[in-house]
């Protein structure tokens, strides 16, 4: 079965069994839904505990949850540095032109002629757009954006794209 991160417990919160989630998710609304299961890794296991979210809240750059069962500041402190996951079961379907990054993460990218540019390593969210590394089999990696003008296709099945290189774009 193939997890997927949604978020980092970083700390308790309060007395009453809250934690604070760095969020890793651009779905947090549906993550982290009362009565939705997420599952905490932590350390080296391999076996994760599943936990039922009884509330959530924003507070400054946290997430603040609660899970069923879990009441008081004791009973989460173990929590800490966890990782909250869920299955590719609870993934949702995108629309048409949207991708998760596990998707697009390995992909080999090729101009329109079909040359061999190199292969999506790291995906960086920069708030306008997201920006894919991709880096060759030699040489320094490229910085190309997510962007209707570059990228002019994706096929997911293949773990390939096509882009379009615009001038100065591959320095």
């Amino acid at each position: 079965m193939n997890w997927y991160n949604v978020g980092k417990i970083v700390n308790t919160h309060g007395i009453l069994g809250e934690v604070r989630v760095i969020s890793t998710t651009d779905f947090p609304e549906e993550r982290y839904a009362i009565g939705n299961k997420l599952s905490l890794f932590l350390g080296d296991t391999k076996t994760p505990l599943v936990l039922t979210v009884t509330s959530h809240r924003q507070h400054k750059n946290f997430d603040l949850l609660k899970f069923e069962g879990f009441l008081t500041i004791e009973m989460v402190q173990g929590f800490r540095n966890g990782i909250l996951k869920v299955t590719e079961y609870q993934l949702s379907d995108l629309e048409g032109d949207e991708y998760y990054f596990h998707e697009i993460m390995d992909c080999t990218v090729y101009d329109l002629v079909g040359q061999e540019i190199g292969v999506v390593t790291d995906i960086l969210q920069t708030g306008a757009n997201d920006v894919w590394t991709v880096t060759p089999a030699k040489g320094k990696a490229h910085y190309i954006p997510y962007i209707e003008d570059v990228v002019k296709e994706i096929d997911i099945d293949k773990k390939k794209i096509v882009i379009e290189v615009m001038d100065g774009l591959l320095l």
